[in-house]
């Protein structure tokens, strides 16, 4: 039985029309190139990832491919430098013509060794740019579930991450912020109403002192009024820092999230459609 389902893509129109511009389309490794990262690509699902990242794009929008594998392999953490960097030059080469495409090197590093999160990151970068795709922007992301509140504080990301290098300077470092007591998005309630604002602050320094862009890769809330607030007070402050913010993506759309989960994107019935999309159109306009 299939446990996966693609986007319906005609609900990327209606993101769009509401003023979204930027997708974040995840997968996992272990479906593409079943049983080892150099295994061939599965032809079929290889074809409904483009269809969905091309449908994306011919509307103008970004297409962010995202493997969505937490630093991992069959669940075990990968190791091979080498292999993922020709891993990610092969997934590259499928996109080099299109300059909407977005490589987000890995979802959610965490509890791994700091120096090999900082060597896989440089991997994708190098293998992405080896086959060519040397247009569009790479989002690297960093060790302990690449949290923002924790970049320079309780993790080495902001000791390391700053070392990345991009022969074509497109990177887009990717943090993740969620507003609840211990920033996993798991609750709905907010620790806050100025949470939101309060957990980029240090990101946003080390962004500046490195001179470097970020964009917030997740982030959610649930419908009361100190998570609309604190959602508010998050996105007025990353567009008064937009010259280091460069936009937000929120976590999540899909057919198959159910109206159980209060942070469910999905047009229409979905409660974050209703609730909090008409309040997201500051962050769609900061344009990369």
């Amino acid at each position: 039985m299939k446990d996966y389902v693609w986007p319906n893509l005609t609900t990327i129109d209606t993101f769009i029309a509401k003023g979204m511009n930027s997708f974040r389309i995840n997968v996992l490794m272990e479906r593409m190139t079943e049983g080892s990262m150099s295994a061939p690509f599965n032809k079929a699902y290889m074809k409904n990832m483009t269809e969905t990242i091309e449908y994306i794009t011919n509307r103008g929008a970004y297409a962010m491919f995202n493997p969505h594998n937490y630093g991992r392999f069959n669940e075990e953490i990968i190791t091979d430098v080498d292999g993922f960097k020709d891993w990610w030059k092969r997934v590259a080469s499928q996109y080099v013509n299109n300059t909407k495409v977005m490589f987000d090197t890995m979802n959610e590093f965490h509890t791994m060794d700091q120096s090999l999160v900082v060597k896989l990151n440089q991997a994708a970068i190098d293998g992405i740019r080896a086959a060519g795709a040397t247009s569009q922007w790479i989002t690297p992301e960093g060790n302990a579930w690449s949290g923002a509140w924790s970049w320079t504080k309780s993790s080495e990301n902001g000791a390391t991450m700053g070392s990345l290098t991009d022969p074509s300077n497109k990177l887009i470092y990717q943090m993740h912020q969620y507003l609840d007591t211990d920033s996993s998005g798991t609750k709905a309630e907010c620790a806050s109403a100025t949470i939101g604002e309060e957990r980029l602050v240090d990101a946003t320094n080390w962004l500046r002192e490195q001179k470097k862009v970020a964009l917030i890769g997740e982030y959610a809330a649930a419908d009361n009024p100190t998570c609309k607030q604190a959602v508010d007070g998050m996105m007025k402050y990353m567009v008064k820092n937009s010259d280091v913010w460069k936009g937000a993506m929120w976590w999540a759309a899909g057919p198959w999230w159910g109206k159980q989960y209060f942070a469910n994107m999905e047009p229409t019935d979905g409660d974050a459609f209703r609730y909090a999309l008409p309040g997201l159109t500051a962050a769609a306009n900061i344009a990369v």
